[in-house]
Formats: C-alpha cells, sequence, structure tokens
C-alpha cells in the first residue's frame, strides 16, 4: 500500500513539474531514486558452548521471523542470524555491534532493539510470549 501511494504521488509530481514547464519534448528524460526499503536483521550472537536455553532462544527466534515474516524474509527485507561469537566470521559480525556475549537484537539502519532479556525469560517457558516480542521489535523497526 505504501509503494502505490509512493508511486501516485511521485506521478503526481511528475506530472505537474512537466504540466507547469509546458515542455511538450517527447524525449522527457527523469531520473529517480526512490527510497530503498527499509531491512531488518534479527541477529542471535552466541558461543559454540550452548545451553537448552541458548539452543531455544536461537530456535524460537529463527521460527518467530521465518514465520510471522515469511514474504519479507523470502524478499530478504527481514532476516534472521545465528552468529557464534567463537568464529573468525562471527568475531567480526560482534566487535561491529560491539557485542561480547550471548545476546538477541534487532537491528535496522543505526536502530537496534535489544530482546536479550527476553529471549532468555520466555524461550523455554512462554515461546509465544517470545515470537510476539520479536514481531512487535520488527514491525517497529520497518516503520
Amino acid at each position: 500500500m505504501k509503494k502505490i501511494i509512493s508511486f501516485l504521488v511521485l506521478l503526481i509530481i511528475i506530472t505537474g513539474i512537466y504540466a507547469f514547464t509546458g515542455n511538450t519534448s517527447k524525449d522527457l528524460t527523469w531520473t529517480s531514486s526512490l527510497a530503498p526499503e527499509k531491512k531488518v536483521e534479527v541477529y542471535y550472537f552466541h558461543f559454540t558452548r550452548r545451553c537448552m536455553t541458548c539452543n531455544n532462544v536461537e530456535k524460537v527466534s529463527k521460527e518467530a521471523v521465518e514465520t510471522q515474516f515469511p514474504i519479507q524474509v523470502k524478499n530478504g527485507e527481514i532476516v534472521f542470524k545465528g552468529v557464534n561469537l567463537d568464529e573468525k566470521e562471527g568475531e567480526a559480525i560482534g566487535a561491529k555491534y560491539k557485542i561480547e556475549g550471548q545476546t538477541l537484537i534487532v537491528i535496522s539502519g543505526d536502530k537496534r532493539i535489544d530482546l536479550t532479556d527476553k529471549g532468555f525469560m520466555y524461550a523455554n517457558d512462554n515461546p509465544a510470549k517470545l515470537r510476539a516480542e520479536i514481531k512487535k521489535a520488527v514491525e517497529e523497526l520497518m516503520k
């Protein structure tokens, strides 16, 4: 719906500019750079050795993203990444976001929502609550 409204507004602006300038040339070149869609990344940072709760935080979080936002995941607008901080690549990603331990975060641009406490509180006993918290955070960053 947002895309349609944006397209219509852009079309009205183009038509207005064209009509105002009186340009009747058939060779009208217009370059437009529409704002790219927001990308939301859900990261679960962990170490190689993990407890049952650590594994459940990752499992429930990944399922939440994939089942609640299947179209956005397919389009690459929302991604879930499990990152092992004991591996070289994981260390680099952790350093980029200043992560030093098990962490569940949702990131979009320079905005960041930390769900670590909720992840560890709900992953075992109330996974539905954790899925709801992830959905709320992702939707907030998609605005």
